[in-house]
């Protein structure tokens, strides 16, 4: 086996100098780490268009446990063409009447793309049992037919990777209250949001229903400590591409030849005759 620290998606050895006083990585050194994870993504992004890959990663947790941050970190040096995020609505009167799978489905990537669910087909499993939005026979049926729809993707060639992001009940009600006095964050926090919160113990047996069916040999849960959001971003991005067997495609940069002069044919109407965005700053 090689040596991780061989390998782009490990980070090297880090020393205590890499932590601060409470054991948390710091900010200098966490933003280094990124921007080398988000190069890698990058060649990975390259890979999976050049050889027409097709990967499915699904995030599901806690309310607040960091999966969005997660999600915004892979995307965001990325092209949305070819790594793409899917967050989708609470279904309509008429996906109620389809075959659960099927709007989901309809978002699986073609050849060359990622797709990143953010919350996926496990809303059964959890919000929509938890808040009675499912019957429990559908949710049986559910358990018995997930590993099964997910090992047909599998058969199909998808690749599928499945994170679960855990969050303590104290570090939850943090970032809960941190929502609401932070003007940036109040949509981050909804009703719902708060009835999971009071909810707790319903989520824990229903999350550990959920993977007693569906952490399988062939399609696992990756758990992901969500308490730390910097390493918790890291090391989600780190597994990620230590799962993808890309290689660097990356083409050689293009060089840029000297822009041809103008020519005497076309004259440009006068600046004034366009409207600009007016110049506040």
């Amino acid at each position: 086996m090689p040596d991780v620290t061989d390998d782009p998606t490990h980070p090297k050895r880090l020393g205590p100098d890499a932590y601060n006083a409470t054991g948390r990585l710091k900010r200098e050194v966490y933003e280094r780490e990124l921007v080398r994870l988000q190069v890698e993504l990058v060649k990975m992004q390259e890979w999976i268009r050049a050889t027409g890959e097709r990967i499915v990663v699904l995030f599901e947790g806690r309310d607040g446990a960091g999966k969005g941050g997660a999600i915004t970190r892979i995307t965001e040096r990325t092209n949305p063409r070819v790594i793409k995020v899917v967050a989708l609505a609470a279904p309509s009167d008429r996906e109620r009447t389809q075959w659960y799978f099927q709007r989901y489905v309809e978002h699986l990537p073609a050849a060359g793309e990622m797709v990143l669910f953010d919350r996926s087909w496990y809303n059964r499993a959890g919000v929509e049992r938890v808040m009675g939005f499912a019957t429990p026979d559908e949710v049986s049926e559910f358990m018995r037919s997930c590993p099964q729809f997910e090992g047909m993707l599998q058969r199909a060639g998808i690749r599928l990777v499945k994170y679960w992001f855990s969050i303590s009940d104290e570090e939850q009600e943090r970032r809960f209250r941190a929502r609401l006095e932070n003007p940036l964050k109040h949509w981050k926090l909804s009703p719902m949001d708060l009835e999971s919160r009071r909810r707790w113990e319903e989520y824990s047996v229903a999350k550990d229903e959920m993977f007693a069916h569906t952490d399988t040999t062939e399609s696992p849960w990756w758990v992901a400590n969500g308490d730390v959001k910097r390493t918790a971003r890291l090391n989600c991005i780190s597994h990620l591409l230590s799962m993808v067997p890309y290689e660097d495609v990356t083409a050689t940069p293009l060089a840029l030849e000297p822009r041809p002069g103008r020519t005497a044919t076309h004259v440009r109407p006068p600046m004034d005759h366009q409207t600009f965005v007016p110049e506040v700053y």
